[in-house]
């Protein structure tokens, strides 16, 4: 039994990872529209009959996504059952699905009514969530067996504010790279690292202002994670599930800011654009486990 929901939870996790990218797949080539304004149909039809290429990307999105959903609700059920003593394991489970229904319907109610770009750019952020759930579901259906000991740290309150800090300021970090892709405003400020076209290198509307928001952002996170993990060297080196997610979340917004260049650089270059949606929900991932340690930890340094 433990090793079928071992095998589960893995498969899932892969499955929100395809979500995630599924998503800002269908913003990034513009096929929202893809099935016209009908849900869960595709233009009216079980099975269209005009193919496109926006519809193949909008419609694969949709089939992967029910298919998760159907995946996570059979992971929380049993994993609740299973692990249901467990402290965090329930909260998790209804997370999971919770969010997962939620980015959903949120993302059937842009195609039949339409929503603002404010709107639409929740919707990666709330697939984040349900990823992150699931994957620290994972990760303590792994530990039951000690793979995973997230019982045995020690957090100081300094390493604490960081570890909460940073994780909430990730959150809106995304969303200002949601709101820059839904304004289209990717290239609103083409050149590194600032708008160089704007008078007095101040943005000059409000795309290149959302877009400078975003890579100050963005930089600050950076900065931020940078400091964090100076700390977790200097105080944690004992400590390696401490010290080598902060490593992991260190070489992943380098990686971040590095790609969100390239992004740039190379006008939109759609691979390059995945990836930089993949490395930030990998980030966010990490900076989850390190919350679970950080709410697990009863005693100070």
């Amino acid at each position: 039994m433990k090793r079928g929901l071992k095998g589960l939870s893995v498969i899932v996790t892969l499955a929100m990872l395809l979500i995630l990218l599924g998503g800002a797949l269908v913003t990034k080539t513009g096929s929202g529209d893809g099935c016209g304004d009908s849900w869960p149909l595709c233009n009216g039809e079980l099975i269209p009959s005009n193919i496109t290429f926006e519809l193949v990307i909008e419609l694969s999105h949709r089939l992967v996504s029910g298919a998760s959903g159907i995946l996570v609700l059979l992971l929380c059920v049993w994993a609740w059952i299973a692990l249901g003593h467990i402290r965090e394991v329930r909260p998790l489970a209804f997370i999971s699905f919770f969010f997962l229904v939620l980015q959903a319907l949120i993302g059937a109610a842009a195609v039949m009514w339409g929503q603002s770009d404010a709107v639409l750019a929740l919707h990666f952020g709330i697939s984040l969530i349900s990823f992150a759930s699931v994957l620290l579901l994972t990760l303590i259906i792994f530990e039951v067996d000690k793979k995973f000991d997230a019982d045995s740290v020690v957090i100081g309150s300094t390493m604490k504010k960081h570890i909460y800090g940073s994780i909430l300021y990730t959150y809106v970090v995304v969303y200002t790279g949601a709101l820059v892709r839904h304004k289209e405003a990717s290239l609103a400020c083409p050149d590194i690292p600032f708008c160089s076209n704007a008078a007095g290198w101040l943005p000059g509307d409000i795309n290149q202002w959302i877009q400078m928001g975003h890579r100050t952002a963005a930089t600050l996170i950076f900065v931020w994670i940078l400091i964090a993990f100076i700390h977790a060297f200097k105080h944690y080196r004992d400590q390696k599930n401490i010290y080598y997610s902060w490593l992991i979340a260190l070489v992943l917004v380098t990686m971040q800011a590095i790609s969100g260049m390239l992004v740039v650089v190379t006008r939109l270059n759609l691979g390059l654009a995945l990836a930089h949606a993949l490395i930030i929900s990998l980030l966010f991932g990490v900076l989850s486990y390190l919350t679970l340690l950080a709410t697990r930890s009863k005693r100070t340094k």
